[in-house]
């Protein structure tokens, strides 16, 4: 039976297109047949064609199974954007091994939880003050025996590979010569010539153990299998071909392959359709708006902060992305204001998507063609169904433009959490994985998000949105940015408090608030408190966090009894 969404599918596109669900370093091994000598990571001006990052790879693995990595020992990455990531995440896998990818962003202790949890035994990193001192320190804290380390110079281009250990020498840890740290050079010191893991059951074995954000408690390692992985990346790129050639695209890698947006759509999309990619070690807006006109780049993924930024910087009209063919917003919701501006700006159309950790994170998007709606997350991708749940009954399926809990089945959904057999028998309830989200499937098959389930403020009795107070806030040119959360109220329950950063010169009130909003919300949606920051706190992939701010909330009223 065919299903609602089918009929909104662009003509080229079906919902039963196969997805491709093989090996992750077969994508890797694809490319290098097809583009041997076409650059696939471009560092600083420095740059790699398939083949050379091929041979990196196969030295690395085989200095990995030298180490004992194999099926079953798993493999840290505690790196920022370099091309030493995308070097050891494919050697890890070709030599059997898991990767476990760790925030840079990450506190001693949770760096301490991740790594006795996931059984990591050796990890990845950069000889650089902000990572090396976080890592080396667990060496005798937990279970972890051994320290890859790499250094920046080894992937600069002369004469900066020189120039970088003099102008930054304060920022170059001093690591010890001893058995714990290999440095990555030693690694790569064989002839690449080794026996490559054979992955049997693709749908099977785990290649990732990515872990959630923990914004609802302690953070959860994600069983990601090869199948999962490839079929997320395999989607998103079924949805783009139309408009994005093989081996023909400069694609700008910003955000942190560490994430799986950025590891799947970014890194493995990449190398998958032969592109070019342009990789920054972190976001810097004049550096993102530079590197779009003076590399020409055709593709790029942010997130929806980072388009706020680009539209918001003060000398916009100084930058050229004529260039931009695709941009790709995913990790959060994107505010309508902040697409409509951007595409005006750039030229270009953003496909807003929508996925989580435990989806690779790929599940539904908007088409490139005039066929879409925004607000919305798209369609869901082929040979994934969506379903909405009911929020007391999660195995009632409701119908149409009823809202409830957003539910996926797909190849792309995960194994189950690492370790945690109830947590997983919570998510995969039904056969079906429960999100948190909370939304709707209109009569056309589009899928809307109202809100994250946690986040939900029940005010007076009445379900309160914050995404829907956050739209409305959006519609004021002055607002740059806004997050809502939901505050104890001793009249209502509860009650949303707005958190704003305003543009440079702008004012804004309580009443002032309180007008804007007046014909745009209800009266139980109207925020009862305001306040103005600087800036708002962001993630490690850059989107915004309510986190912090409910702490900071719970501490107030803590101190004042």
């Amino acid at each position: 039976m065919a299903h609602i969404w089918e009929a909104s599918y662009p003509g080229e596109i079906s919902w039963s297109t196969e997805v491709k669900t093989g090996s992750i370093q077969s994508i890797l091994d694809d490319g290098v047949k097809q583009w041997p000598d076409k650059i696939l990571c471009d560092f600083m001006d420095k740059t790699w064609t398939f083949s050379d990052i091929d041979k990196l790879v196969n030295k690395a693995a085989k200095g990995l199974k030298a180490l004992g990595v194999g099926p079953d020992v798993h493999v840290g990455l505690f790196l920022p954007n370099t091309p030493h990531y995308v070097v050891m995440y494919f050697a890890i896998l070709r030599a059997g091994g898991r990767v476990v990818n760790y925030s840079p962003m990450y506190a001693p202790r949770e760096i301490a939880h991740q790594i006795e949890d996931s059984e990591t035994d050796i990890m990845v990193t950069l000889d650089l003050e902000a990572l090396y001192p976080q890592v080396a320190a667990q060496l005798d804290n937990t279970r972890l025996k051994k320290l890859i380390v790499c250094s920046m110079p080894e992937i600069l281009p002369f004469p900066k590979s020189l120039l970088f250990p003099l102008a930054r020498k304060k920022d170059i840890s001093k690591v010890p010569t001893d058995a714990r740290h290999i440095p990555f050079k030693d690694l790569l010191k064989n002839d690449g010539v080794y026996e490559q893991h054979v992955v049997q059951d693709p749908a099977d074995e785990v290649a990732v153990l990515q872990y959630t954000g923990g914004t609802t408690g302690v953070p959860k390692g994600a069983m990601l299998t090869h199948a999962n992985i490839c079929a997320a990346a395999d989607m998103a790129g079924t949805w783009t071909r139309t408009f994005l050639k093989e081996g023909e695209e400069t694609v700008l890698a910003v955000l942190p392959f560490f994430h799986v947006y950025a590891m799947t759509v970014v890194m493995i999309g990449a190398v998958g359709m032969g592109n070019r990619m342009i990789i920054h070690p972190r976001f810097e807006l004049d550096d993102v708006m530079r590197d779009i006109g003076k590399k020409k780049v055709t593709a790029f993924s942010a997130v929806p902060t980072i388009f706020t930024a680009m539209i918001n910087h003060p000398e916009i009209d100084k930058y050229d992305l004529s260039s931009l063919k695709v941009c790709g917003s995913g990790a959060a919701p994107l505010p309508v204001e902040v697409m409509n501006k951007f595409e005006k700006l750039a030229g270009c159309r953003i496909i807003e998507g929508y996925g989580l950790t435990e989806t690779a994170p790929t599940a539904s998007t908007n088409p490139l063609s005039d066929n879409r709606k925004p607000g919305s997350v798209g369609l869901p991708l082929n040979q994934t169904v969506f379903e909405i749940t009911d929020l007391e009954d999660p195995d009632k399926v409701l119908g149409i433009g009823e809202k409830g809990e957003v539910c996926i089945t797909g190849p792309q959904v995960m194994k189950g959490y690492w370790k945690n057999a109830q947590a997983t028998e919570e998510a995969l309830r039904g056969g079906r994985f429960h999100t948190g989200d909370v939304g709707y499937i209109d009569e056309d098959g589009f899928v809307f998000l109202v809100d994250r389930q946690k986040d939900m403020i029940i005010s007076g009795g009445f379900n309160v949105f914050p995404r829907n107070i956050e739209e409305a806030i959006y519609e004021n040119p002055d607002i740059v940015e806004v997050t809502v959360i939901g505050i104890p109220d001793e009249y209502r329950g509860q009650a949303a408090k707005a958190f704003v950063v305003l543009k440079p010169g702008a004012s804004w009130d309580m009443e002032a608030m309180k007008a804007f909003l007046a014909d745009k919300l209800g009266r139980h949606e109207i925020p009862s408190e305001l306040e103005i920051r600087d800036e708002l706190p962001k993630t490690a992939v850059g989107k915004l966090s309510k986190k912090e701010l409910y702490e900071e909330e719970e501490a107030k009223r803590a101190a004042a009894g």
